[in-house]
């Protein structure tokens, strides 16, 4: 990432907490709200590692092409599924950003792991637009409905880590994270 060492690093903690609550909820739930979460939990330990700030640790070049080849990889497991759902489509998007990312990161002309272009404007100006409205919809959903509205925030299924509102913050978080590693790419 690019800039001061700080903000890197708060990154990184923002991403590695949300996969490790994604690792949890894999635990504790079942059948797709498990794949879902597995596929949280890739995406949140990927921006974690990509989130790295480059002046403590510069990534090797091949790196990138890790990078690119786990997220593909992730993108074709999230079209199979998209049948089921449409998170999915969700998941497709963000690993799809992830290959960008990557991509840009690697191309020739990169210096410390940054270009000088920040990859083709037209799709990540794209990328802006989709994380900003998907976090204005997931931080709306976050708002408490309004007294004798019915909606609780109960806990379901007796467990913490099902809690509706700690899956959608998760969610959150990453995309706010997405926004960040997007500005800086």
């Amino acid at each position: 990432m690019h800039g001061p060492a700080l903000p890197g690093w708060l990154l990184v903690a923002l991403c590695a907490l949300s996969g490790a609550y994604c690792l949890l909820r894999i635990r504790a739930c079942a059948g797709e709200q498990r794949r879902a979460a597995g596929g949280e939990a890739v995406m949140g330990f990927g921006m974690a590692a990509m989130a790295l700030p480059a002046a403590v640790l510069t990534p090797p070049a091949w790196s990138w092409a890790v990078y690119a080849a786990v997220f593909g990889a992730a993108a074709l497991h999230g079209l199979a599924g998209a049948r089921r759902g449409g998170h999915h489509l969700h998941h497709v998007v963000g690993s799809l950003a992830m290959v960008y990312m990557a991509v840009a990161m690697a191309a020739p002309g990169a210096h410390g792991g940054h270009t000088a272009a920040g990859g083709v404007p037209l799709l990540t100006g794209a990328l802006l637009l989709y994380y900003a409205v998907y976090v204005l919809r997931a931080g709306r959903r976050l708002v408490p409905a309004p007294a004798g509205g019915g909606a609780g925030t109960g806990d379901a299924g007796g467990a913490w880590t099902l809690r509706p509102e700690f899956t959608l913050v998760c969610r959150l978080a990453m995309g706010l994270a997405m926004l960040a590693m997007l500005v800086t790419l």
